[in-house]
């Protein structure tokens, strides 16, 4: 079930900021800062109902506020911020930067990939045992499915401020930086791995090159030594007078 399908069924306590935390396209430059450098809205104001940037945070310095970040091009949350308002158990993490975080939306399956792990309950996709579900979107639909609302998986949650790297950051430093987690990267991660390889390859060939070069040289200018010796050795006997030894 898609993100189309769950708002279609979304029952009466689904709240207004879940809707924008599943609908919103994050790391878009605010329009309210247009003019000014690093100003993608990665951050959501959960009583503002709102995205915003960085430079909007004076105006809501006193509002509930979650820092959205990204991992492998998507758009995910730490499950430490995530768990003050909602249920993230179940749902398979990962971590980067020593945080672990959960994907915000289901990500298209770039081929079919059959692990020996579990299988989300919502889109198939492989996972690791004992998750049963890729993304926060995968269990909300699950659970409106079964429960036909989304009691019990909301949480209370009157204070929530941005870490101190959360309220100094930019996107460069909440964009972050993907590394190998505890779940099954996989195919996702197959590209990138790729890539690495072909680089270090690159880097071995002009290495191995460099130095058979520099071999060549020093073979070459050794060989033109020796050629050029026993001529010089032989010349410099034909001119030089004979010694004779002395008479007594």
């Amino acid at each position: 079930m898609g993100l189309g399908s769950i708002l279609q069924m979304e029952p009466k306590d689904f709240p207004a900021w879940l809707e924008v935390l599943l609908k919103e396209k994050f790391f878009n430059a605010c329009l309210d800062h247009e003019d000014v450098k690093k100003n993608e809205k990665n951050i959501l104001c959960i009583d503002c109902c709102l995205s915003i940037c960085p430079h909007c945070l004076p105006s809501h310095n006193s509002h509930r506020l979650l820092q959205i970040r990204r991992y492998v091009y998507n758009d995910v949350l730490r499950v430490e911020d995530g768990s003050k308002l909602m249920d993230c158990s179940l749902i398979q993490p990962y971590i980067t930067n020593s945080s672990k975080v959960v994907f915000i939306n289901e990500r298209p399956h770039s081929r079919q990939f059959r692990g020996s792990g579990n299988f989300c309950y919502t889109c198939d996709r492989s996972l690791q045992s004992p998750y049963v579900f890729c993304s926060l979107s995968c269990k909300i639909s699950d659970v409106i499915m079964r429960q036909r609302g989304l009691s019990g998986f909301l949480h209370v949650c009157n204070f929530l401020q941005l870490t101190d790297e959360g309220a100094t950051s930019t996107t460069p430093s909440s964009t972050l930086e993907a590394t190998e987690s505890d779940g099954d990267v996989g195919v996702d991660m197959f590209w990138c791995q790729a890539l690495a390889c072909t680089a270090s390859t690159e880097v071995v060939r002009k290495k191995r090159s460099s130095l058979t070069a520099t071999c060549r040289r020093v073979t070459t200018a050794v060989a033109s030594a020796n050629t050029e010796a026993p001529v010089n050795f032989f010349n410099r006997r034909k001119n030089t007078p004979p010694q004779r030894a002395p008479l007594y």
